[in-house]
């Protein structure tokens, strides 16, 4: 019950991985978007389960050729909307063994060489970020969950962090998760300072000074490396010397941008992140894997536990064969599953210098993307290329903007997302995807410039 003999996990198994194989080699040719109305859809699988099973082949095929494909391809080489979510190949194998081996990380007791290669990653990109040999940190499911994690270790440890009048401040481009988890932690509305933003997207730094100086209570300041809708890194040096000075936490949501400091490149671009208390990283955006990886890293690994750390009496065994080293002791999860394997996996296979690599060409699509654009004086370019990301628009109004969008989208070849910049819609493309070759790059700014003439 419940179970397959070895001959049928062999022979499922390798149908699967043969469907994912056809998937990746067929991506490039397929629509990047193409959903079923709603209606079709919940008539295809949103009736309750069966009380007796299928065969695995027919569900395996009902999954992989109508389930599958009514989604939004974000590891296509021509998505450039949002940010996009590359994948690769090593990692959702990784992803296969870790379910398949089912591995509990959330002690030591449970996985011992999971909870090394956490803590060995970890260390390697507080290392590459410039962080001191203090730091640490742990690996959550993404950037809404280690902004939360972060924050309720700055609320607990800094001095004013549960003062009843504790003032936040962030810039308007600052990411809903950060927001979210404010009000997760009790923060009211009038503790909030939403600071403008420069024209490149960065926090205003004469906007937090005079907030600063209007407030009992300030708090912590919320920087932006590598802003979702700019690619913006607001001025972190001057950020963390402000905060310095008046202690404050200086909090970095660098879930987009935080990975690219592993490249020179990136490394100069986030020049200062080091000097954050906390930050939240997303290695499922710029580091390529799978969704459902981001990680929190804090200046001082102990704080993560002293905020954390709870013994039950049920874990007496735990902390018995070792008190040192168990993840549950440092975010919100006990039962957390092995998702370092598949960055592990991945370094190992690919090698550092690959991503160093993949990242650089990230900064090259976009700039490339810019040139090309600057050639028709019919565009104007709102933000440059900046952490991969370039911000522009047609001239018109903000309709044709986002007929722009609805044509790519319907079109099927590319799909870019708009966003607001200084108080206009914007056209943004983010081509991150190491698969991504120029001459889509240069095919995408044609065709939008076909519709344009159309409207």
């Amino acid at each position: 019950m419940l179970d397959w003999t070895p001959e049928e996990l062999r022979r499922h198994g390798y149908a699967a991985v043969d469907a994912l194989a056809e998937h990746w080699a067929r991506m490039r040719d397929q629509p990047i978007r193409d959903v079923a109305p709603i209606e079709e859809l919940e008539a295809a699988f949103g009736q309750a389960p069966p009380e007796e099973g299928r065969p695995f082949e027919e569900v395996l095929h009902d999954t992989t050729s109508r389930l599958l494909p009514n989604t939004m391809h974000v590891n296509h080489p021509r998505f450039f909307g949002f940010v996009p979510g590359p994948s690769n190949p090593t990692g959702a194998i990784a992803e296969m063994l870790a379910a398949g081996f089912n591995v509990f990380a959330g002690t030591w007791m449970g996985g011992g060489a999971a909870t090394v290669v956490e803590r060995s990653l970890l260390r390697w990109l507080a290392s590459e970020i410039g962080l001191p040999a203090g730091a640490g940190g742990v690996m959550v499911s993404g950037g809404s969950h280690a902004n939360l994690t972060a924050l309720v270790v700055a609320r607990q440890i800094h001095p004013l962090g549960r003062h009843p009048d504790a003032a936040v401040y962030f810039s308007d481009q600052t990411h809903s998760a950060s927001e979210r988890a404010l009000r997760v932690l009790g923060f009211r509305d009038d503790q909030l300072r939403r600071l403008p933003s420069d024209s490149l997207g960065r926090l205003d730094v004469a906007a937090l000074h005079s907030a600063l100086g209007a407030d009992t209570s300030p708090f912590c300041v919320i920087a932006n490396a590598g802003a979702t809708s700019t690619g913006a890194v607001d001025d972190l040096p001057t950020l963390a010397g402000i905060c310095r000075a008046r202690g404050l936490w200086l909090h970095a949501d660098a879930a987009f941008g935080g990975a690219a400091a592993i490249a020179p490149r990136g490394k100069q671009a986030l020049r200062g992140l080091e000097e954050c208390d906390s930050m939240a990283l997303d290695p499922h955006k710029w580091l390529f894997q799978p969704f459902g990886l981001g990680c929190v890293l804090v200046r001082e690994e102990r704080w993560l536990s002293e905020v954390f750390r709870i013994i039950p009496a049920y874990m007496n065994d735990v902390y018995r064969l070792n008190a040192e080293i168990n993840f549950c002791d440092r975010g919100l999860e006990l039962t957390r599953p092995f998702r370092a394997l598949k960055l592990w996996m991945s370094l190992q296979h690919f090698g550092a210098a690959a991503f160093r690599s993949a990242i650089e060409r990230g900064f090259q699509l976009a700039e490339l993307a810019e040139a090309r654009l600057r050639c028709n004086p019919e565009w104007e370019i709102l933000t440059p290329a900046q952490m991969a990301v370039v911000t522009f628009r047609r001239k018109g109004d903000d309709a044709l903007q986002k007929r722009l969008v609805d044509g790519m989208m319907a079109d099927g070849y590319a799909l870019l997302t708009s966003t607001i910049v200084s108080g206009r819609t914007a056209l943004r493309l983010c081509p991150i995807n190491p698969r991504t070759t120029g001459e889509e790059i240069l095919e995408t700014i044609a065709r939008l410039e076909k519709m344009a003439l159309q409207q």
